[in-house]
């Protein structure tokens, strides 16, 4: 299963505290001031992995603590420093202060990595405050503490190709035609509760292509699976508005279906209605859906639009679909480098 948001609560690890300490030998009275400083505290690191598809395990542990520096010793020795922790986590996660909602990194891409908390600065032992007027100094410094932060992390899928539409408008049968990708397909609404990633072998190359769960009026407000997805299509260069053509007396027009969609991915905002899109009709193979071909296509006609009429079931339009999709995707901004398990 997709976990695809998380929230976390790091600590850096304490500093360790400076020593307090006099050198002690025979023959040596006054031996001076020895004590050592604490060693820095652990730093808590994020980093990128694309052999990772989820947020899982963040969904089962939510704390995680740095160890601590050594403290310093007599003999000017100097503690450890904590161990640094390196949690890994998926490519396309946004790192979010939860507390403030400031966005801290967008790590898109493999093996980047941030700092997310410090730990806590060693404390100096009392040999550092030994001076020319103050030979003996009894005098340390305690270990600072890591610092601490509640963390979100979103998950965003990388794909190049978005296929958006209503429940049981055919996403997951076109998909699952497409490429590898095996989603339940079933024919009632809501079959796809989570999101699915394919790879298209389109002329220019190979193109990773992103189902997402069908959504529904008012998907930007919450309403529906749709919110909670709509997210996974920020980061894809070319949006299918996939459209049922079976305009039975149960169903909305496809026109209407085209404009309602649209309507919710402006609502949403965040760039998803400047991208490049396509009109796709689906479910071609049905008579009901072939019947009314001509008078649907009407209306996006008079407004400049031409669907593309598929039917994943068959085969028929894949190949036109397929070159449409291709002409609008640089090869030089695919995703081939993102692994789908």
């Amino acid at each position: 299963m997709l976990v695809d948001q998380a929230k976390i609560f790091l600590v850096g690890g304490k500093g360790g505290d400076g020593c307090l300490s006099f050198h002690r030998e025979k023959y040596v009275p006054r031996g001076g001031p020895d004590g050592g400083d604490g060693g820095r505290g652990g730093h808590i690191f994020l980093r990128t992995d694309a052999n990772l598809h989820t947020l899982t395990d963040f969904a089962y542990r939510k704390r995680y603590q740095a160890p601590s520096g050594g403290h310093g010793e007599g003999g000017n020795r100097h503690g450890h420093q904590g161990e640094d922790i390196i949690l890994t986590i998926p490519v396309g996660t946004e790192v979010i202060d939860a507390k403030t909602g400031e966005v801290l990194a967008d790590l898109s891409r493999e093996g980047m990595e941030l700092l997310a908390v410090r730990g806590g600065k060693g404390g100096r032992g009392n040999a550092r405050f030994k001076s020319a007027t103050n030979r003996a100094p009894r005098q340390r410094e305690l270990g600072e503490p890591g610092e601490e932060r509640w963390l979100v992390l979103e998950l965003k899928l990388l794909a190049d190709v978005g296929l958006l539409g209503f429940p049981n408008a055919g996403k997951s049968t076109l998909i699952s035609r497409i490429s590898e990708a095996r989603p339940k397909v079933a024919p009632y609404a809501f079959t796809t509760l989570e999101p699915a990633l394919g790879v298209w072998d389109l002329p220019g190359g190979a193109t990773v292509v992103a189902d997402i769960p069908g959504i529904v009026a008012g998907a930007h407000r919450g309403k529906g699976l749709g919110l909670r997805f709509l997210k996974h299509l920020e980061r894809t260069g070319t949006l299918l508005y996939l459209i049922d053509f079976r305009a039975s007396p149960e169903q909305t027009s496809p026109w209407d279906q085209f404009t309602a969609l649209r309507s919710e991915v402006v609502a949403y905002g965040k760039g998803l209605a400047e991208k490049p899109y396509l009109i796709v009709a689906t479910k071609m193979d049905l008579p009901t859906a072939s019947a009314n071909w001509r008078s649907c296509t009407e209306a996006f006609h008079e407004k400049g639009f031409h669907p593309i009429p598929v039917s994943a079931l068959t085969g028929m339009g894949i190949e036109e679909l397929a070159r449409a999709v291709d002409a609008l995707l640089p090869r030089a901004e695919r995703k081939l480098n993102v692994c789908v398990g």
